[in-house]
C-alpha cells in the first residue's frame, strides 16, 4: 500500500506516539500475570500496568456494588481492589482468585460520587478541583492560591457537611488554568493573537479521513490549525468539547492523503508506537510529551476528577470539566492536548490543564483518549501506513538510561539536542528544548520558558517548530495548557 510522503513540517503534526521510553529504573521488564491464582488463598498476581487495568474493569463488572474502586501497586506490581465493608466474604474470596489484592474500606462508589455531586452544587469555584483517590478511599480536593479565604471557607464547609473521612482538602501554591500546547507544537490564529497547542494522537475519523486529537479548549480557540506559527493552515476543528463533559477536539487534516502515523516524537528521533487506547488506573507509571516541556513521566492518582477553570473569556466565570484523569506529571503553558501514554505504547490521555511547572511540580489534568475516541467515533492509527513520513527515526530505545539526553525537540530552533534515548524523567532544563521563541502569545499569558536546553527535533520527522514563545515558568498556576 502507498503513501503519500508529506513535507518535514507536516510530520511535525504528525501525532505524538507512545515508545517504550528511556529511564531504566522506570522501564525495568514487567513481569507476566503468570501465576495460577486459582486457590482463594493464593497470592495477588504480578500484573503489568495495562493488566492491572484489564483486570480491574472485570472485577468492577463482577463485583457490582461491592466495588469501590482500584489502583495499582507499582512497587509490588498488583492490584489492590477496595472491597467495601461488610460485604459478603464470597466477594472478597472471588476477587482474590482473580488475582487481587483485596482491602476493606468504609465508602462506596456510590457514596463517594454523590459526595461529588455535592462539591458541583455547593463549591463550584474557580480554582477549585477533586477527583476519587482510591488509595485513600476518599475524595482529593484541591484549591489553588487563587481562591479567596471565603471561597475556602465555604469549600471546607462543604467538605465537612460531607461527613467524617470522606474527602481531604488542600490548598496548591498554583494556579488552574489549561495549557495550550503539547507533543508536536501545533498553531492558530485568534482574536486574542498566536494560539499555540500540541498534538495529542493521529487517529482516522469516522469517513476514513486522516485526523488527530487534541484539547478540546484549543478547537475552542481556533478552527484551523497549522504545524509553523506562520505557516498556512493544514488541518480544520471537525468537533469540539470544552467545557463541559471533556476536553476533547477532533481535527481533520485538510489533504486527505496526509500521512499520520500511530506513533508519538519523544525527541532526539526517537519515536514510540501507539497500538492501542487504555483507560488509566491509579498508580500507574505514564509518560506526557508536549511541545513545551517535552517529555515527563509521573504516576496517576486520581480518576473521574473535576476541574473548574477560570474562564478565559469571562472573568467573573468558571469553566468545569469532568471526567479528567489526575496526575503528578509537570506540564506549562503550550503543552496543552498533548500525548499521555504508558511505556507500552498505549494512548492513554491528552493534556487539558494543571497548576504549577515542571521546576516546582504541581497537578495536571489530562482528557481520557477512550473518552474521545467514543465520542468522536475515531479510531487510532492510520491503518499501518508506519513511521514512513518524513524523516523519522528509529523507535525509542526501552532500554536507554536516564543519562543518555532529553532531546525534546526543536521547539524554538535554538540548536541540537544531546544525547541519544529520550528521558522521561529529565526536568524542563535539561534538553527538552529551548521554547523562548519569538513571544508566541498563549490563552494563558505570554512569556518567556528560557533555560530549557535547545533542542532539534527534526531528525524525527517533526520538523522546525520555531519561534514558539511559551507560558511564563514562573507563574504556577491551575491552567490549561494552551
Amino acid at each position: 500500500m502507498s503513501h503519500k510522503r508529506i513535507p518535514k513540517r507536516k510530520t511535525a503534526i504528525a501525532a505524538g506516539s507512545v515508545v517504550a521510553l528511556g529511564a531504566a529504573a522506570i522501564l525495568l521488564p514487567n513481569a507476566n500475570a503468570s501465576q495460577d491464582g486459582s486457590s482463594a488463598g493464593a497470592a495477588p498476581k504480578t500484573l503489568k500496568a495495562a493488566d492491572a487495568s484489564d483486570l480491574a474493569a472485570q472485577l468492577q463488572s463482577t463485583l457490582g456494588q461491592a466495588f469501590a474502586g482500584s489502583y495499582y501497586d507499582s512497587a509490588a506490581q498488583q492490584l489492590v481492589v477496595n472491597v467495601v465493608s461488610g460485604e459478603d466474604n464470597k466477594v472478597v474470596v472471588e476477587a482474590k482468585k482473580a488475582g487481587a489484592k483485596v482491602r476493606e474500606v468504609k465508602n462506596s462508589l456510590a457514596a463517594l460520587k454523590s459526595g461529588a455531586q455535592t462539591l458541583k452544587a455547593k463549591a463550584t469555584i474557580p480554582g477549585t478541583a477533586w477527583a476519587m483517590d482510591p488509595k485513600t478511599n476518599k475524595l482529593a480536593v484541591t484549591a489553588d492560591s487563587t481562591v479567596s479565604a471565603a471561597e475556602w471557607n465555604r469549600l471546607t464547609s462543604t467538605v465537612k457537611s460531607l461527613g467524617a473521612d470522606m474527602a481531604t482538602v488542600k490548598r496548591s501554591s498554583g494556579t488552574f488554568k489549561t495549557l495550550v500546547s503539547g507533543g508536536d507544537a501545533i498553531f492558530a490564529q485568534a482574536q486574542g493573537g498566536t494560539v499555540r497547542c500540541s498534538l495529542g494522537f493521529n487517529v482516522t475519523a469516522g469517513d476514513g479521513s486522516p485526523a488527530f486529537l487534541t484539547a478540546g479548549h484549543c478547537g475552542v480557540a481556533a478552527k484551523q490549525w497549522s504545524d509553523s506559527e506562520t505557516g498556512q493552515p493544514i488541518a480544520t476543528v471537525d468537533q469540539a468539547t470544552f467545557p463541559g463533559a471533556g476536553d476533547f477536539s477532533l481535527v481533520k487534516y485538510d489533504d486527505p492523503n496526509t500521512q499520520a502515523p500511530s506513533e508519538v516524537n519523544v525527541g532526539n528521533g526517537q519515536t514510540v508506537q501507539i497500538t492501542g487506547a487504555a483507560d488509566a488506573t491509579v498508580g500507574e507509571t505514564v509518560f506526557r510529551m508536549g511541545s513545551t516541556t517535552g517529555l515527563h513521566n509521573g504516576q496517576v492518582t486520581g480518576l473521574d476528577a473535576t476541574v473548574n477553570f477560570q474562564s478565559e473569556t469571562d472573568p467573573n466565570g468558571v469553566d468545569t470539566v469532568t471526567g479528567l484523569i489526575q496526575t503528578n506529571v509537570c506540564a506549562e503553558a503550550g503543552d496543552s492536548g498533548g500525548s499521555l501514554f504508558t511505556q507500552d505504547g498505549s494512548a492513554v490521555g491528552m493534556t487539558s490543564g494543571g497548576s504549577g511547572d515542571c521546576t516546582a511540580g504541581g497537578e495536571t489534568f489530562f482528557q481520557p483518549v477512550t473518552t474521545a475516541l467514543q465520542a468522536t467515533g475515531a479510531t487510532l492509527g492510520d491503518g499501518g501506513a508506519g513511521a514512513g513520513a518524513g524523516d523519522q527515526g528509529g523507535s525509542a530505545d526501552p532500554s536507554a538510561s536516564a543519562s543518555d539526553g532529553a532531546g525534546a525537540g526543536d521547539q524554538a530552533g535554538g540548536g541540537d539536542a544531546v544525547g541519544g534515548g529520550a528521558d522521561p524523567s529529565a526536568s524542563a532544563t535539561d534538553g527538552t528544548g529551548d521554547q523562548s521563541g519569538a513571544g508566541v502569545g498563549d490563552q494563558s499569558g505570554a512569556g518567556d520558558q528560557s533555560g530549557a536546553g535547545t533542542g532539534d527535533q527534526s531528525g524525527a520527522g517533526t520538523g522546525d517548530q520555531s519561534g514558539t514563545g511559551a507560558q511564563d515558568n514562573g507563574s504556577s498556576s491551575l491552567t490549561q495548557t494552551h
